[in-house]
């Protein structure tokens, strides 16, 4: 099928246009490509064509220059593609741009500076506190309510889609053992979560305001903070995650901008304490997004998290993670946290869909707690477009491998 001729419905139309950075075989060269259904543009080489000023932060290996440009460039060359894509007089010049998905290699489309993940789902949150304090009055920390908590990872190990993860090796220690062992995670887990990508760096020293999101945020993406759950019980008190987390974290290829998703805008769960100014978002447009995820384990699906849920916004992450005057760079990556809804169906990780081993999933291929060799994770999500249209948000896998 023709690239322009993508069909009714498909979530990846024009009206999305997710970036992402690809080669083609027999080179390394990488270039930034822009997806239109089951192809990808060659945006760089489009814009060479066409004489766009946007060319040189479109004919890189990386989304960087594009995402340091600002708003004002990336509307300015969002419109310019959905033109080149659409307008009839442009399919001559652009039509030998395209390449079947199929056909190329995706890598990681930015360069990660720092990385945050969150924990900002209120379900997620109260399951977890009920899995590992039964006896608490309230399963929720006495913070929650009042700040999102988070954790800094490690940017180098966060890794494209179809990237394998080899199962980490750490301390262990359950609580009935006399002594700590060390060996692979016989706990490894996931969790489904949304990542904002940072594209305007701030000055040191000076907080993001709620209202100055939309002018740092590009996009945002599916990742996978894989958690190994046995080495994180043992080694997260008192200073919280660090060996199992740090492992691996997988993205989509593919960045949503921020400009796809008007149609998805919602607004955040009500809430049930008073903010500080900081993070008071009640005068702000609706910080919070419609994203319908589904998490499937070697292609069966297992759950179905609603992001809408999520109680703190990603507004509200990005200015309680720089109220203390820390800078953004270009490049940040902050993830959501574990997307968990109220239902049994909606639990991002397995440490709440299996209630922490307890109640084990039935797959076609066996039972599961937690994961084994072999076994493959794949994120997908979509969200409301225009005119009832789907917006893809690319997917995320990842298949676990061996230490």
């Amino acid at each position: 099928m023709p690239p322009f001729d993508v069909p009714e419905g498909d979530p990846f139309g024009p009206h999305n246009l997710p970036y992402g950075v690809f080669s083609v075989p027999g080179t390394r060269e990488r270039t930034v490509g822009v997806r239109l259904g089951d192809h990808v543009l060659d945006a760089g080489a489009a814009a060479r064509a066409l004489g766009s000023p946007y060319a040189p932060l479109l004919a890189r290996p990386t989304l960087n220059p594009l995402l340091a440009a600002g708003r004002t460039a990336w509307s300015d060359v969002r419109r310019a593609l959905t033109a080149w894509v659409t307008v009839p007089s442009h399919r001559e010049v652009v039509a030998p741009l395209f390449h079947p998905l199929p056909s190329v290699t995706l890598h990681l489309p930015f360069e990660v500076a720092d990385y945050v993940d969150f924990y900002a789902s209120e379900n997620h949150a109260r399951n977890v506190g009920r899995i590992f304090r039964p006896d608490a009055a309230d399963p929720l920390t006495p913070n929650w309510k009042h700040l999102p908590i988070g954790y800094h990872g490690r940017s180098g190990t966060v890794v494209v889609s179809g990237t394998d993860v080899v199962r980490p090796s750490g301390q262990r220690k359950a609580p009935a053992d006399p002594a700590p062992v060390f060996g692979p995670s016989v706990r490894l887990d996931i969790e489904a979560e949304v990542g904002f990508v940072v594209g305007v760096p701030s000055e040191p020293g000076r907080p993001v305001p709620l209202g100055d999101f939309r002018e740092h945020v590009f996009g945002l993406c599916l990742l996978n903070d894989w958690s190994a759950r046995d080495i994180q019980a043992w080694e997260y008190v008192p200073l919280g995650p660090f060996l199992g987390k740090s492992f691996a974290t997988s993205v989509s290829a593919w960045i949503t901008p921020l400009d796809a998703l008007e149609q998805a805008r919602v607004a955040p769960p009500q809430r049930t304490h008073p903010l500080l100014p900081y993070l008071d978002d009640g005068a702000e447009e609706p910080g919070g997004y419609d994203l319908r995820i589904s998490v499937a384990v070697n292609g069966h699906v297992v759950s179905e998290p609603p992001f809408s849920t999520m109680y703190w916004t990603a507004a509200q992450q990005l200015a309680h993670m720089t109220v203390n005057g820390a800078r953004l760079r270009t490049g940040d990556l902050y993830g959501s946290g574990t997307v968990s809804g109220p239902g049994e169906r909606q639990r991002g990780s397995l440490l709440e869909l299996t209630w922490n081993g307890r109640d084990p999933l039935e797959l076609p291929d066996g039972r599961r707690t937690f994961l084994e060799d072999g076994d493959v994770v794949t994120l997908s999500a979509w969200a409301p477009g225009p005119d009832g249209a789907r917006v893809g948000i690319g997917e995320v896998t990842g298949r676990v491998v061996a230490g």
